[in-house]
């Protein structure tokens, strides 16, 4: 399984100045990937509560401050020259395809092809508020985003003609490192979202669970991959996984040998609302990737 481990972006680690020789470090640990997340605004009256919350305290603290994530990973891939470099997850439906896809491209330009590309839709009404996008039309909006970066990446004139975006036919000089384009892979938890994980995308980005949970929803996507003519054995699945604050190194290498267990492709650590900065999570969490590492 490749361990990866979260990018130091928002909260108390939202540091500019480490975002470089913390990427360079945790290459040099072994690492396999680095990642970041997106959150565009954090509400002081919030419409919804982040999962697992309470009105009382209705998402995480460390989320009122929150770094870009592509100019995050873009100083990230600038600093290493093998680690992954993944977004679990864009919230896609608040981007124009068009220009969501112009900065996809660069990022995977500069790494030399290094870019897993995880995309979402959010749970969070005011986000999608701000931005003047439709909160109830969100999946169709991310359908057609991938109808765009499907074109985008592989024509070389492109027209889009869809229920929320036109591109007139353009040249497209900007082209992947990789021929079909970078990998894409998809969030979510919702039959539906299974669904279209196994339909349109290299495989899902999701958070650790109990075995049976995962086996649960993976078993959705291995059936739509059926379905759709595609071979759900080449489906992977990039976790990710928050620890409570104070867990020991011990305490979060178990979850990763258990979803390891389970057959998990790829997992990563987010530190940031674990411990008070970079330091302290790049100490951390080479531990635990040499605990995990150990068997």
């Amino acid at each position: 399984m490749h361990i990866g481990i979260a990018l130091p972006q928002y909260g108390t680690h939202a540091r500019a100045e480490s975002i470089a020789p913390f990427a360079r470090d945790a290459e040099a640990a072994g690492f396999d990937s680095l990642w970041v997340g997106d959150r565009s605004l954090t509400p002081v009256a919030p419409s919804d509560l982040y999962p697992g919350h309470t009105p009382e305290n209705p998402y995480p603290a460390e989320y009122k401050t929150f770094m870009d994530p592509l100019t995050v990973l873009t100083v990230a891939a600038a600093a290493t020259g093998r680690v992954r470099l993944g977004t679990s997850t864009l919230n896609a439906p608040w981007y124009p395809p068009l220009l969501l896809a112009r900065s996809l491209t660069t990022l995977d330009r500069v790494s030399g092809g290094r870019l897993d590309v995880g995309l979402g839709i959010g749970w969070l009404r005011d986000e999608y508020t701000a931005v003047n996008a439709d909160f109830g039309k969100r999946g169709a909006r991310l359908d057609e985003i991938l109808d765009v970066f499907a074109g985008m990446w592989t024509e070389e004139t492109f027209e889009h003609e869809g229920p929320h975006w036109r591109i007139p036919r353009s040249y497209v000089g900007l082209r992947p490192v990789r021929q079909a384009g970078p990998p894409v892979y998809l969030g979510g938890f919702s039959p539906a979202a299974m669904a279209r994980v196994g339909r349109r995308a290299a495989g899902w980005v999701g958070v650790t669970l109990p075995p049976e949970a995962l086996a649960g929803l993976w078993a959705v996507a291995r059936r739509a991959a059926e379905d759709a003519g595609r071979d759900p054995d080449a489906l992977r699945r990039e976790l990710r996984h928050n620890p409570k604050p104070g867990a020991s190194a011990e305490e979060i290498a178990g979850v990763l040998r258990g979803v390891r267990g389970a057959g998990v492709e790829g997992c990563f650590v987010d530190l940031q609302q674990c411990v008070r900065g970079p330091e302290e999570a790049l100490e951390l969490g080479s531990r635990v990737l040499t605990l995990v590492r150990a068997g």
